[in-house]
């Protein structure tokens, strides 16, 4: 099973749905970064479930445990290795998806690979619960990629069919903060928890998007041909659960254009390079190019709903109903935001200490 990302800013995820805790090791952290606590705790709170429409009514405190890597409150250049306590668990409403895997779920193809010794508790090392530990390692990522300028920013663009006009890159982090959806858009914001709600009243889940835009990033970061910026953010991102697409600036649409509408004219402005659009996403040739980094992300609904679905009991090798029972979330857009923004930051932290961007040590903050 492979859990790690990343070379010189690395991590391994770890943990279960249901077993002692998840967590995260973070290795090629620099040295003397300032770990702010209370911003890693602020990111997790953003994760969680509390006050967040159609969000599981499981409910846990969440609090990050530092094991090692900080000495007196910076990195030691050792690696940072980072727990959350699960403490709020019912698993015996699982145990009959262990003969009936759940449509949509990982049940299946997890047995089979694994020949029925993975953890199916809660979904195991398959649920969206491990989450969490990436957003702990994302949270020490931005505070590296802060100390060079650069911010990584996500929204909700998307969920149920219901559409967000766009936002300015420049407000996203203060329009965002207004709703529980993290949804630049008031108006939108309200027809998306009512489609929301409207799916949990007929026992059913609804997906989304999410927009992330990352400034600040200088041009030539990234490691082409085959650790681009693309490359390594789409693998970093497709490993949080229920994502199944990604793009990157007007993705795509760019494919119905001709090169005279796609290309992103240069410019130069107060002396710097810069493009008049950005359709590209701020990428060309799997390098950043000084636009503003942005892709998108597509999450499916929840697979586990409350409507009858068929499945096959494997045990009598027979077709038969399944009626999931459980604490499930009706949509998971809202509560995968800052996991969005956490996995872009992971990799623009990698590949920033890969060109040189960032130091190894940070000796003065």
């Amino acid at each position: 099973m492979s859990s790690s990302l990343g070379t010189m800013f690395r991590i391994t995820s770890f943990g279960e749905s249901h077993g002692p805790c998840v967590g995260v090791v973070v290795e090629g952290c620099p040295a003397g970064l300032k770990i702010d606590m209370g911003e890693v705790q602020r990111d997790l709170a953003r994760r969680s479930a509390l006050s967040q429409p159609g969000a599981t009514p499981r409910r846990e405190p969440d609090e990050v445990r530092f094991l090692s890597g900080v000495y007196e409150g910076r990195a030691t250049g050792a690696p940072l290795c980072m727990i959350i306590e699960n403490t709020n668990i019912e698993s015996g409403a699982y145990a009959e998806f262990v003969r009936k895997p759940r449509p949509g779920h990982a049940d299946y193809p997890a047995r089979v690979k694994y020949g029925g010794f993975n953890d199916p508790l809660g979904g195991g090392r398959f649920s969206g619960r491990i989450t969490a530990g990436f957003v702990l390692a994302g949270a020490v990522a931005r505070l590296v990629l802060r100390r060079a300028g650069i911010e990584v920013d996500a929204h909700t663009v998307a969920i149920g069919g219901v559409e967000a006009p766009p936002c300015d890159a420049q407000l996203i982090r203060e329009r965002a903060r207004l709703n529980a959806l993290s949804c630049c858009d008031g108006p939108s914001a309200v027809r998306m928890v009512e489609a929301i709600e409207a799916a949990r009243e007929r026992g059913d889940s609804v997906g989304g998007v999410v927009e992330c835009v990352a400034r600040g990033l200088p041009p030539g970061i990234g490691e082409p041909v085959c650790a681009g910026i693309e490359s390594e953010v789409a693998r970093a991102v497709f490993a949080i659960p229920a994502v199944k697409g990604i793009e990157f600036g007007a993705g795509f649409a760019l494919s119905r254009l001709c090169g005279s509408e796609a290309n992103d004219p240069f410019a130069v402005s107060d002396g710097r390079i810069v493009t008049t659009k950005n359709d590209s996403g701020g990428v060309l040739g799997g390098m950043t190019t000084g636009m503003p980094l942005v892709l998108r992300v597509a999450f499916k609904p929840t697979p586990s709903i409350a409507m009858a679905q068929r499945t096959v009991d494997l045990d009598a090798n027979e077709e038969v109903e399944l009626a999931i029972r459980g604490r499930h979330d009706t949509c998971i857009v809202p509560r995968a935001v800052v996991v969005v923004e956490s996995m872009v930051a992971i990799v623009l932290c990698d590949l920033a200490l890969q060109s040189g961007f960032i130091p190894r040590v940070m000796r003065c903050q």
